[in-house]
Protein backbone atom coordinates (compact mmCIF):
# COMPACT_ATOMS: atom_id res chain seq x y z
CA UNK A 1 0.00 0.00 0.00
CA UNK A 2 2.85 2.17 0.46
CA UNK A 3 3.51 4.15 -2.39
CA UNK A 4 4.69 8.23 -3.21
CA UNK A 5 0.79 9.44 -3.85
CA UNK A 6 2.47 13.04 -4.67
CA UNK A 7 4.59 11.67 -7.15
CA UNK A 8 1.98 9.52 -8.49
CA UNK A 9 -0.91 12.70 -8.81
CA UNK A 10 1.76 15.21 -9.90
CA UNK A 11 3.13 13.00 -12.91
CA UNK A 12 -0.45 12.09 -13.67
CA UNK A 13 -1.93 15.78 -13.58
CA UNK A 14 1.67 16.91 -15.64
CA UNK A 15 0.67 13.79 -18.24
CA UNK A 16 -2.82 15.19 -18.56
CA UNK A 17 -2.43 18.66 -18.66
CA UNK A 18 0.56 18.28 -21.40
CA UNK A 19 -2.29 16.28 -23.58
CA UNK A 20 -4.48 19.30 -23.18
CA UNK A 21 -2.23 21.76 -24.04
CA UNK A 22 -1.26 19.97 -26.94
CA UNK A 23 -4.73 20.00 -28.13
CA UNK A 24 -5.56 23.63 -27.14
CA UNK A 25 -2.47 24.54 -29.14
CA UNK A 26 -3.63 22.96 -32.07
CA UNK A 27 -6.98 24.41 -31.64
CA UNK A 28 -5.76 28.12 -31.27
CA UNK A 29 -3.60 26.97 -34.85
CA UNK A 30 -6.58 26.23 -36.62
CA UNK A 31 -8.88 29.27 -35.44
CA UNK A 32 -6.58 31.71 -35.41
CA UNK A 33 -6.87 32.83 -32.02
CA UNK A 34 -3.84 33.53 -29.08
CA UNK A 35 -2.85 30.72 -27.55
CA UNK A 36 -3.24 32.55 -24.20
CA UNK A 37 -7.22 32.75 -25.26
CA UNK A 38 -7.52 28.83 -25.32
CA UNK A 39 -5.56 28.67 -21.92
CA UNK A 40 -7.58 31.04 -20.57
CA UNK A 41 -10.57 29.20 -21.22
CA UNK A 42 -9.40 26.27 -20.25
CA UNK A 43 -8.54 27.79 -16.62
CA UNK A 44 -12.43 29.65 -16.81
CA UNK A 45 -13.50 25.96 -16.92
CA UNK A 46 -11.82 24.43 -14.04
CA UNK A 47 -12.29 27.68 -11.61
CA UNK A 48 -15.79 27.36 -12.36
CA UNK A 49 -16.32 24.06 -12.02
CA UNK A 50 -13.77 23.97 -8.58
CA UNK A 51 -15.87 26.97 -6.45
CA UNK A 52 -19.75 25.75 -7.59
CA UNK A 53 -19.79 22.05 -7.73
CA UNK A 54 -19.20 21.32 -3.40
CA UNK A 55 -22.31 24.35 -2.94
CA UNK A 56 -24.58 22.52 -5.39
CA UNK A 57 -23.65 19.44 -3.87
CA UNK A 58 -25.09 20.69 -0.94
CA UNK A 59 -28.38 21.79 -1.91
CA UNK A 60 -28.45 18.35 -3.57
CA UNK A 61 -28.24 16.48 -0.48
CA UNK A 62 -30.53 18.66 1.04
CA UNK A 63 -32.87 18.34 -1.06
CA UNK A 64 -33.04 15.04 -2.45
CA UNK A 65 -31.27 13.23 0.06
CA UNK A 66 -32.61 15.18 2.99
CA UNK A 67 -29.23 15.02 4.67
CA UNK A 68 -29.07 16.57 8.31
CA UNK A 69 -25.90 19.22 8.40
CA UNK A 70 -25.02 19.55 11.67
CA UNK A 71 -25.99 16.27 13.60
CA UNK A 72 -25.11 15.15 17.03
CA UNK A 73 -22.07 12.12 16.14
CA UNK A 74 -21.15 9.54 18.32
CA UNK A 75 -18.43 10.44 21.28
CA UNK A 76 -16.20 7.99 20.14
CA UNK A 77 -16.31 9.57 16.25
CA UNK A 78 -16.04 12.98 17.56
CA UNK A 79 -13.17 12.58 19.66
CA UNK A 80 -11.56 10.34 16.83
CA UNK A 81 -12.20 13.38 14.09
CA UNK A 82 -11.62 16.01 16.60
CA UNK A 83 -8.21 14.34 17.00
CA UNK A 84 -7.09 14.22 13.14
CA UNK A 85 -7.77 17.86 12.72
CA UNK A 86 -5.35 18.52 15.05
CA UNK A 87 -3.37 16.36 14.24
CA UNK A 88 -3.34 18.04 10.81
CA UNK A 89 -4.33 21.40 11.23
CA UNK A 90 -7.17 21.41 9.09
CA UNK A 91 -11.12 22.43 10.19
CA UNK A 92 -13.43 19.83 11.07
CA UNK A 93 -15.46 19.22 8.11
CA UNK A 94 -19.04 19.49 7.85
CA UNK A 95 -20.91 16.22 8.50
CA UNK A 96 -23.85 15.19 7.75
CA UNK A 97 -26.36 12.28 8.07
CA UNK A 98 -28.96 10.62 5.80
CA UNK A 99 -31.90 8.72 7.34
CA UNK A 100 -31.32 5.41 5.34
CA UNK A 101 -30.58 2.25 6.80
CA UNK A 102 -28.53 1.32 3.16
CA UNK A 103 -24.63 1.58 4.94
CA UNK A 104 -22.38 4.45 2.59
CA UNK A 105 -20.23 7.14 3.26
CA UNK A 106 -18.77 9.60 1.17
CA UNK A 107 -16.67 12.83 1.19
CA UNK A 108 -16.55 16.11 -1.08
CA UNK A 109 -15.62 20.20 -1.15
CA UNK A 110 -13.04 22.23 -2.22
CA UNK A 111 -10.10 21.39 0.20
CA UNK A 112 -9.35 20.13 3.13
CA UNK A 113 -10.71 22.79 5.22
CA UNK A 114 -13.71 23.28 3.17
CA UNK A 115 -14.50 19.57 3.22
CA UNK A 116 -18.12 17.44 3.89
CA UNK A 117 -18.60 13.98 5.22
CA UNK A 118 -21.66 12.70 4.71
CA UNK A 119 -22.87 9.17 6.50
CA UNK A 120 -25.91 7.18 6.08
CA UNK A 121 -27.76 5.52 8.89
CA UNK A 122 -26.90 2.68 7.86
CA UNK A 123 -23.44 2.93 8.50
CA UNK A 124 -23.89 3.09 12.61
CA UNK A 125 -26.03 0.45 12.63
CA UNK A 126 -24.16 -2.60 10.47
CA UNK A 127 -21.06 -1.41 11.58
CA UNK A 128 -19.34 -1.29 15.41
CA UNK A 129 -17.75 1.96 16.74
CA UNK A 130 -14.07 0.53 15.72
CA UNK A 131 -15.39 -0.38 11.89
CA UNK A 132 -16.97 3.43 12.11
CA UNK A 133 -13.84 4.81 12.77
CA UNK A 134 -11.90 3.07 9.89
CA UNK A 135 -14.64 4.22 7.25
CA UNK A 136 -14.59 7.82 8.35
CA UNK A 137 -10.69 7.46 8.40
CA UNK A 138 -10.86 6.56 5.33
CA UNK A 139 -13.26 9.44 3.96
CA UNK A 140 -10.73 11.97 6.18
CA UNK A 141 -8.10 10.75 3.77
CA UNK A 142 -9.52 11.96 1.04
CA UNK A 143 -9.32 15.02 2.77
CA UNK A 144 -6.29 15.21 4.40
CA UNK A 145 -4.67 14.47 0.69
CA UNK A 146 -6.58 17.00 -1.27
CA UNK A 147 -8.42 14.38 -3.55
CA UNK A 148 -10.99 16.52 -4.04
CA UNK A 149 -9.15 19.21 -5.73
CA UNK A 150 -6.99 16.91 -7.32
CA UNK A 151 -9.70 14.89 -9.17
CA UNK A 152 -11.58 18.27 -9.77
CA UNK A 153 -8.25 19.51 -11.53
CA UNK A 154 -7.86 16.20 -13.42
CA UNK A 155 -11.23 15.80 -14.38
CA UNK A 156 -11.36 19.07 -16.65
CA UNK A 157 -8.76 18.19 -19.10
CA UNK A 158 -11.53 15.07 -20.73
CA UNK A 159 -14.21 17.74 -20.36
CA UNK A 160 -12.12 20.58 -22.28
CA UNK A 161 -10.90 17.39 -24.78
CA UNK A 162 -14.43 16.46 -25.61
CA UNK A 163 -15.24 19.96 -25.91
CA UNK A 164 -12.63 20.71 -28.41
CA UNK A 165 -13.55 17.51 -30.49
CA UNK A 166 -16.80 18.98 -30.62
CA UNK A 167 -16.04 22.74 -31.28
CA UNK A 168 -13.81 21.13 -34.43
CA UNK A 169 -15.88 18.87 -35.47
CA UNK A 170 -18.70 21.74 -36.34
CA UNK A 171 -15.85 24.50 -37.03
CA UNK A 172 -14.64 21.47 -40.36
CA UNK A 173 -17.99 21.48 -41.56
CA UNK A 174 -18.45 25.08 -41.61
CA UNK A 175 -14.92 25.24 -43.60
CA UNK A 176 -15.82 23.00 -45.92
CA UNK A 177 -14.85 25.24 -48.66
CA UNK A 178 -11.31 24.96 -47.40
CA UNK A 179 -10.58 21.72 -47.80
CA UNK A 180 -7.17 21.78 -45.85
CA UNK A 181 -7.87 23.79 -43.22
CA UNK A 182 -11.40 21.63 -42.96
CA UNK A 183 -9.10 18.24 -42.90
CA UNK A 184 -6.52 19.76 -40.47
CA UNK A 185 -9.41 20.76 -38.08
CA UNK A 186 -10.97 17.26 -38.36
CA UNK A 187 -7.89 15.45 -37.18
CA UNK A 188 -7.29 17.56 -34.54
CA UNK A 189 -10.65 16.79 -33.66
CA UNK A 190 -10.35 13.15 -33.55
CA UNK A 191 -7.21 13.21 -32.15
CA UNK A 192 -9.03 15.45 -29.27
CA UNK A 193 -11.56 12.40 -28.81
CA UNK A 194 -9.27 9.77 -28.56
CA UNK A 195 -6.92 11.63 -26.04
CA UNK A 196 -10.23 12.05 -24.18
CA UNK A 197 -11.33 8.29 -23.92
CA UNK A 198 -8.07 8.10 -22.57
CA UNK A 199 -7.95 10.46 -20.46
CA UNK A 200 -10.84 8.58 -18.86
CA UNK A 201 -9.07 6.16 -18.13
CA UNK A 202 -6.00 7.73 -16.72
CA UNK A 203 -8.40 9.69 -14.31
CA UNK A 204 -10.26 6.32 -13.22
CA UNK A 205 -6.79 4.79 -12.76
CA UNK A 206 -5.78 7.73 -10.55
CA UNK A 207 -9.12 7.74 -8.45
CA UNK A 208 -8.21 3.74 -7.60
CA UNK A 209 -5.19 4.98 -6.90
CA UNK A 210 -6.29 7.46 -4.48
CA UNK A 211 -8.57 5.01 -2.82
CA UNK A 212 -5.89 2.80 -1.76
CA UNK A 213 -4.13 6.03 -0.04
CA UNK A 214 -6.94 6.69 1.62
CA UNK A 215 -7.26 2.83 3.16
CA UNK A 216 -3.54 3.18 3.88
CA UNK A 217 -4.47 6.42 6.34
CA UNK A 218 -7.13 5.51 8.12
CA UNK A 219 -4.99 1.99 8.69
CA UNK A 220 -2.28 4.39 10.06
CA UNK A 221 -4.51 7.00 11.92
CA UNK A 222 -7.02 4.17 13.63
CA UNK A 223 -3.62 1.28 13.77
CA UNK A 224 -6.50 -1.21 13.45
CA UNK A 225 -6.38 -2.23 9.93
CA UNK A 226 -8.81 -5.13 10.65
CA UNK A 227 -11.38 -3.05 11.44
CA UNK A 228 -11.45 -1.33 8.11
CA UNK A 229 -11.25 -4.57 6.21
CA UNK A 230 -14.41 -5.84 8.22
CA UNK A 231 -15.79 -2.81 7.50
CA UNK A 232 -14.91 -3.23 3.69
CA UNK A 233 -16.74 -7.03 4.01
CA UNK A 234 -19.68 -5.25 5.59
CA UNK A 235 -20.57 -2.67 3.37
CA UNK A 236 -18.43 -3.93 -0.32
CA UNK A 237 -19.53 -7.50 -0.14
CA UNK A 238 -23.06 -6.98 1.87
CA UNK A 239 -21.86 -9.94 4.25
CA UNK A 240 -22.95 -10.44 7.79
CA UNK A 241 -20.48 -10.47 10.68
CA UNK A 242 -20.21 -10.74 14.13
CA UNK A 243 -18.49 -7.49 15.93
CA UNK A 244 -14.89 -8.93 17.38
CA UNK A 245 -15.48 -5.71 19.91
CA UNK A 246 -17.84 -3.76 21.12
CA UNK A 247 -15.67 -1.37 23.73
CA UNK A 248 -14.51 1.92 23.19
CA UNK A 249 -12.47 3.91 25.27
CA UNK A 250 -13.86 7.26 26.48
CA UNK A 251 -12.20 9.76 29.26
CA UNK A 252 -9.40 6.54 29.85
CA UNK A 253 -11.79 4.14 30.60
CA UNK A 254 -13.54 1.17 28.03
CA UNK A 255 -17.08 0.88 27.68
CA UNK A 256 -18.86 -1.13 26.14
CA UNK A 257 -21.44 0.28 23.37
CA UNK A 258 -23.66 -1.02 20.76
CA UNK A 259 -23.67 1.39 17.81
CA UNK A 260 -27.35 2.03 17.33
CA UNK A 261 -27.03 3.40 21.20
CA UNK A 262 -24.16 5.61 20.26
CA UNK A 263 -25.98 7.04 17.50
CA UNK A 264 -29.48 7.56 18.75
CA UNK A 265 -28.12 11.10 19.78
CA UNK A 266 -28.58 12.29 16.65
CA UNK A 267 -31.64 12.38 16.62
CA UNK A 268 -32.78 10.91 13.44
CA UNK A 269 -34.53 7.34 14.07
CA UNK A 270 -35.81 5.60 16.99
CA UNK A 271 -32.81 2.99 18.73
CA UNK A 272 -35.20 1.04 19.84
CA UNK A 273 -37.11 -0.04 16.11
CA UNK A 274 -33.48 0.04 14.31
CA UNK A 275 -32.41 -2.85 16.70
CA UNK A 276 -34.17 -5.41 14.32
CA UNK A 277 -31.74 -4.02 11.84
CA UNK A 278 -28.47 -4.11 13.22
CA UNK A 279 -26.33 -6.95 11.32
CA UNK A 280 -27.04 -10.53 12.59
CA UNK A 281 -24.51 -12.13 14.86
CA UNK A 282 -25.12 -15.63 13.96
CA UNK A 283 -22.11 -15.28 11.93
CA UNK A 284 -18.38 -15.63 13.68
CA UNK A 285 -16.06 -13.13 12.19
CA UNK A 286 -13.19 -15.26 12.38
CA UNK A 287 -14.78 -17.86 10.11
CA UNK A 288 -13.35 -16.60 6.81
CA UNK A 289 -14.52 -19.39 4.71
CA UNK A 290 -17.71 -16.65 3.63
CA UNK A 291 -15.72 -14.28 2.60
CA UNK A 292 -13.05 -15.96 0.62
CA UNK A 293 -16.18 -17.48 -0.80
CA UNK A 294 -17.15 -13.86 -2.15
CA UNK A 295 -13.77 -13.06 -3.18
CA UNK A 296 -13.78 -15.57 -5.34
CA UNK A 297 -16.43 -13.65 -8.13
CA UNK A 298 -13.28 -11.02 -8.06
CA UNK A 299 -9.88 -13.07 -8.09
CA UNK A 300 -11.46 -15.25 -10.87
CA UNK A 301 -14.02 -14.09 -13.16
CA UNK A 302 -12.48 -12.24 -15.77
CA UNK A 303 -15.25 -9.44 -15.83
CA UNK A 304 -14.36 -8.45 -12.61
CA UNK A 305 -10.76 -6.91 -14.38
CA UNK A 306 -13.15 -5.13 -17.07
CA UNK A 307 -15.12 -3.73 -14.39
CA UNK A 308 -12.51 -2.48 -12.28
CA UNK A 309 -11.05 -0.74 -15.51
CA UNK A 310 -13.98 1.26 -15.38
CA UNK A 311 -14.63 2.15 -12.06
CA UNK A 312 -13.27 4.97 -9.84
CA UNK A 313 -12.64 2.52 -6.80
CA UNK A 314 -10.65 -0.60 -6.74
CA UNK A 315 -12.17 -3.99 -6.31
CA UNK A 316 -12.90 -4.73 -2.80
CA UNK A 317 -10.50 -7.95 -2.76
CA UNK A 318 -7.57 -6.23 -4.27
CA UNK A 319 -8.04 -3.45 -1.10
CA UNK A 320 -8.78 -6.52 1.73
CA UNK A 321 -5.64 -7.98 0.01
CA UNK A 322 -3.63 -4.76 -0.21
CA UNK A 323 -4.96 -3.84 3.83
CA UNK A 324 -4.09 -7.55 4.95
CA UNK A 325 -0.06 -6.74 3.99
CA UNK A 326 0.33 -4.17 6.67
CA UNK A 327 -1.42 -5.86 9.55
CA UNK A 328 1.42 -7.08 11.37
CA UNK A 329 2.72 -3.77 11.31
CA UNK A 330 0.05 -3.16 13.68
CA UNK A 331 -0.19 -6.69 15.26
CA UNK A 332 -2.68 -7.79 14.03
CA UNK A 333 -2.76 -11.36 11.68
CA UNK A 334 -3.52 -10.70 8.49
CA UNK A 335 -7.44 -10.28 8.21
CA UNK A 336 -7.94 -12.19 4.99
CA UNK A 337 -5.27 -14.79 3.10
CA UNK A 338 -6.90 -15.78 -0.22
CA UNK A 339 -5.31 -19.49 -0.70
CA UNK A 340 -8.27 -20.96 -2.31
CA UNK A 341 -7.34 -23.01 -5.78
CA UNK A 342 -8.92 -22.13 -9.01
CA UNK A 343 -11.17 -24.83 -10.20
CA UNK A 344 -11.30 -24.23 -13.79
CA UNK A 345 -10.33 -21.30 -16.32
CA UNK A 346 -13.29 -18.88 -16.12
CA UNK A 347 -11.61 -17.71 -19.60
CA UNK A 348 -14.11 -19.40 -22.09
CA UNK A 349 -17.62 -18.44 -20.33
CA UNK A 350 -15.93 -14.75 -20.60
CA UNK A 351 -14.99 -14.73 -24.65
CA UNK A 352 -18.69 -16.57 -25.14
CA UNK A 353 -20.47 -13.71 -22.48
CA UNK A 354 -18.71 -11.57 -25.05
CA UNK A 355 -20.60 -12.64 -27.79
CA UNK A 356 -23.24 -12.87 -26.75
CA UNK A 357 -23.56 -9.23 -25.34
CA UNK A 358 -22.79 -7.85 -28.80
CA UNK A 359 -23.40 -10.48 -31.15
CA UNK A 360 -27.40 -8.29 -31.82
CA UNK A 361 -25.53 -5.21 -32.33
CA UNK A 362 -22.71 -6.40 -34.42
CA UNK A 363 -25.76 -7.98 -36.67
CA UNK A 364 -27.76 -4.73 -37.04
CA UNK A 365 -24.61 -2.64 -37.84
CA UNK A 366 -23.43 -5.03 -40.61
CA UNK A 367 -27.25 -4.82 -42.06
CA UNK A 368 -27.13 -1.20 -42.32
CA UNK A 369 -23.89 -1.61 -44.19
CA UNK A 370 -25.09 -3.86 -46.75
CA UNK A 371 -28.25 -1.96 -47.05
CA UNK A 372 -26.33 1.53 -47.67
CA UNK A 373 -24.26 0.35 -50.10
CA UNK A 374 -27.12 -1.48 -51.82
CA UNK A 375 -28.83 1.84 -51.77
CA UNK A 376 -25.98 3.56 -53.50
CA UNK A 377 -25.79 1.16 -56.11
CA UNK A 378 -29.34 1.31 -56.79
CA UNK A 379 -30.12 -1.94 -55.88
CA UNK A 380 -33.41 -1.42 -53.05
CA UNK A 381 -34.48 -4.63 -52.84
CA UNK A 382 -31.34 -6.47 -51.93
CA UNK A 383 -30.79 -3.67 -49.46
CA UNK A 384 -34.13 -4.00 -47.67
CA UNK A 385 -33.65 -8.32 -48.01
CA UNK A 386 -30.04 -7.79 -46.51
CA UNK A 387 -31.39 -5.15 -43.19
CA UNK A 388 -33.99 -8.02 -43.18
CA UNK A 389 -32.05 -11.03 -42.67
CA UNK A 390 -29.47 -9.27 -40.28
CA UNK A 391 -32.25 -7.80 -38.21
CA UNK A 392 -33.71 -11.31 -38.01
CA UNK A 393 -30.43 -12.79 -36.94
CA UNK A 394 -30.03 -9.61 -34.61
CA UNK A 395 -33.70 -10.17 -32.87
CA UNK A 396 -32.48 -13.83 -32.45
CA UNK A 397 -29.34 -12.87 -30.63
CA UNK A 398 -30.90 -10.36 -28.59
CA UNK A 399 -33.53 -13.64 -27.04
CA UNK A 400 -30.67 -15.48 -26.52
CA UNK A 401 -28.89 -12.59 -24.63
CA UNK A 402 -32.34 -12.03 -22.70
CA UNK A 403 -32.93 -15.29 -21.88
CA UNK A 404 -29.12 -16.07 -20.65
CA UNK A 405 -29.69 -12.57 -18.11
CA UNK A 406 -33.40 -13.87 -17.52
CA UNK A 407 -32.85 -17.92 -16.99
CA UNK A 408 -35.77 -19.60 -15.31
CA UNK A 409 -36.01 -22.16 -12.40
CA UNK A 410 -35.97 -19.89 -9.33
CA UNK A 411 -34.64 -21.29 -5.92
CA UNK A 412 -34.61 -20.26 -2.36
CA UNK A 413 -30.79 -18.62 -1.77
CA UNK A 414 -29.09 -16.43 0.72
CA UNK A 415 -27.21 -13.34 -0.14
CA UNK A 416 -24.06 -15.16 1.33
CA UNK A 417 -24.89 -18.02 -1.01
CA UNK A 418 -25.07 -15.80 -4.22
CA UNK A 419 -21.61 -14.16 -3.37
CA UNK A 420 -20.24 -16.81 -3.37
CA UNK A 421 -21.56 -17.40 -7.21
CA UNK A 422 -18.43 -17.30 -9.96
CA UNK A 423 -20.24 -17.90 -12.86
CA UNK A 424 -22.29 -14.95 -13.02
CA UNK A 425 -21.82 -11.63 -15.09
CA UNK A 426 -23.65 -8.85 -16.45
CA UNK A 427 -24.34 -11.13 -18.92
CA UNK A 428 -25.21 -14.63 -17.17
CA UNK A 429 -27.57 -14.62 -14.29
CA UNK A 430 -28.32 -16.21 -11.12
CA UNK A 431 -32.44 -16.89 -11.10
CA UNK A 432 -33.39 -17.10 -7.30
CA UNK A 433 -35.76 -16.13 -4.28
CA UNK A 434 -34.67 -14.09 -1.27
CA UNK A 435 -36.29 -13.38 1.85
CA UNK A 436 -34.90 -10.56 4.20
CA UNK A 437 -36.13 -6.64 5.15
CA UNK A 438 -35.78 -3.45 2.90
CA UNK A 439 -33.84 -1.73 5.39
CA UNK A 440 -32.79 1.20 2.71
CA UNK A 441 -33.26 2.62 -1.02
CA UNK A 442 -30.48 1.26 -3.06
CA UNK A 443 -29.22 4.97 -3.68
CA UNK A 444 -29.44 5.82 0.32
CA UNK A 445 -31.63 8.10 1.04
CA UNK A 446 -32.35 9.80 -2.88
CA UNK A 447 -36.09 10.66 -2.98
CA UNK A 448 -35.46 9.63 -6.73
CA UNK A 449 -34.30 6.38 -6.55
CA UNK A 450 -36.61 3.75 -7.20
CA UNK A 451 -33.92 0.64 -6.16
CA UNK A 452 -33.83 -1.04 -2.80
CA UNK A 453 -31.62 -2.07 -0.36
CA UNK A 454 -32.55 -5.78 0.76
CA UNK A 455 -30.69 -7.57 4.25
CA UNK A 456 -31.17 -11.00 5.21
CA UNK A 457 -29.58 -13.11 7.82
CA UNK A 458 -26.33 -13.45 5.87
CA UNK A 459 -25.86 -10.00 4.17
CA UNK A 460 -26.98 -6.74 2.08
CA UNK A 461 -27.62 -6.48 -1.12
CA UNK A 462 -28.66 -3.85 -4.26
CA UNK A 463 -32.51 -4.59 -5.52
CA UNK A 464 -33.13 -3.26 -8.52
CA UNK A 465 -36.57 -2.18 -9.29
CA UNK A 466 -37.09 -1.54 -12.94
CA UNK A 467 -40.48 -1.01 -15.11
CA UNK A 468 -40.40 -0.65 -18.77
CA UNK A 469 -40.91 3.08 -18.67
CA UNK A 470 -38.71 5.71 -16.71
CA UNK A 471 -41.55 8.00 -15.73
CA UNK A 472 -43.18 5.02 -14.10
CA UNK A 473 -39.61 4.26 -12.32
CA UNK A 474 -39.79 7.84 -10.92
CA UNK A 475 -43.67 7.88 -9.92
CA UNK A 476 -42.54 4.68 -8.15
CA UNK A 477 -40.21 6.55 -6.06
CA UNK A 478 -41.42 9.37 -4.98
CA UNK A 479 -44.62 8.35 -3.98
CA UNK A 480 -44.66 4.17 -3.68
CA UNK A 481 -40.97 2.84 -2.96
CA UNK A 482 -40.80 4.63 1.30
CA UNK A 483 -43.51 2.21 1.43
CA UNK A 484 -42.17 -0.88 1.72
CA UNK A 485 -38.63 0.66 3.31
CA UNK A 486 -38.93 -1.91 6.27
CA UNK A 487 -41.01 -3.70 5.12
CA UNK A 488 -40.25 -7.90 4.92
CA UNK A 489 -40.60 -9.09 1.17
CA UNK A 490 -40.09 -12.54 -0.31
CA UNK A 491 -38.39 -11.20 -3.75
CA UNK A 492 -37.99 -13.15 -6.89
CA UNK A 493 -35.88 -11.81 -9.67
CA UNK A 494 -32.10 -12.48 -11.17
CA UNK A 495 -28.73 -12.35 -9.78
CA UNK A 496 -26.34 -10.28 -11.53
CA UNK A 497 -22.82 -8.55 -10.72
CA UNK A 498 -21.38 -5.55 -12.65
CA UNK A 499 -19.73 -5.62 -10.53
CA UNK A 500 -21.56 -4.99 -7.72
CA UNK A 501 -23.95 -7.43 -6.69
CA UNK A 502 -27.34 -7.18 -7.72
CA UNK A 503 -30.71 -8.73 -8.13
CA UNK A 504 -32.92 -7.71 -10.86
CA UNK A 505 -36.77 -7.45 -8.92
CA UNK A 506 -39.85 -9.74 -10.91
CA UNK A 507 -41.81 -9.92 -8.28
CA UNK A 508 -42.05 -9.36 -4.88
CA UNK A 509 -44.73 -10.60 -1.94
CA UNK A 510 -45.24 -8.18 1.01
CA UNK A 511 -48.41 -8.32 3.33
CA UNK A 512 -49.48 -11.07 1.46
CA UNK A 513 -49.87 -9.28 -1.89
CA UNK A 514 -47.75 -10.03 -4.98
CA UNK A 515 -46.42 -6.82 -6.56
CA UNK A 516 -44.86 -7.45 -10.18
CA UNK A 517 -42.07 -5.61 -12.36
CA UNK A 518 -42.78 -5.72 -16.02
CA UNK A 519 -39.99 -5.26 -17.71
CA UNK A 520 -39.56 -8.83 -18.44
CA UNK A 521 -42.63 -9.05 -20.64
CA UNK A 522 -42.35 -6.05 -22.12
CA UNK A 523 -39.16 -6.69 -23.34
CA UNK A 524 -40.42 -10.21 -24.65
CA UNK A 525 -43.17 -8.02 -26.31
CA UNK A 526 -41.18 -5.96 -27.96
CA UNK A 527 -38.70 -8.54 -29.22
CA UNK A 528 -41.11 -10.08 -31.37
CA UNK A 529 -42.64 -7.19 -32.37
CA UNK A 530 -39.31 -6.15 -33.85
CA UNK A 531 -39.00 -9.95 -35.66
CA UNK A 532 -42.03 -9.68 -37.27
CA UNK A 533 -40.98 -6.31 -38.38
CA UNK A 534 -37.88 -7.39 -40.18
CA UNK A 535 -39.98 -10.51 -41.34
CA UNK A 536 -41.95 -7.92 -42.96
CA UNK A 537 -39.09 -6.10 -44.13
CA UNK A 538 -37.45 -9.37 -45.78
CA UNK A 539 -41.50 -10.19 -47.37
CA UNK A 540 -41.49 -6.54 -49.18
CA UNK A 541 -38.20 -7.23 -50.48
CA UNK A 542 -38.96 -10.54 -52.18
CA UNK A 543 -42.11 -9.65 -53.49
Amino acid sequence: MKRNLLGISTFTLVGLYALLSIIVLGVCLFCGISMYIGLGISLVVLIIQFLIAPWITDLTMRWFYKAKFGAELPTYLNEFVDGICTKYNMKRPKFAIIDDGAPNAFTYGRTKNDARVVLTRGIFELLNPEEVKAVVGHELGHVVHYDMLFMTVAQVVPLVLYFVYQILVDSSDNRSSNNNNSGYGQLIGIIAYVLYIISQYIILWLSRTREYYADQFSVEETRNPNALAQALVKIGFGLSVNYDSNEVEENGKKKKVRSTKDVGALGIFDAKTSKSLIVSSNNDVNNKDSIKNAMKWEMWNPWAFIYQLQSTHPLISKRLLAISEVSKDYGQEPYIVFDLVQPESYVDDFFFELVVKYSPGIAFIIGLVLMFVFMVLENYSAGFLSMGIAGVLGTIFLFIRFKRSHRSGYTPRTIKDLLGEVKVSGVTSVPCELEGRVIGKGDPGCIFNEDFTLKDETGIIFLDYNQPLWILNKVFALFKSHQYVEKTIKVRGWYRRSPVPYVEIYQWEVDGQIKKVYTYIFTIIMYVILLLLFLGLIAFAII
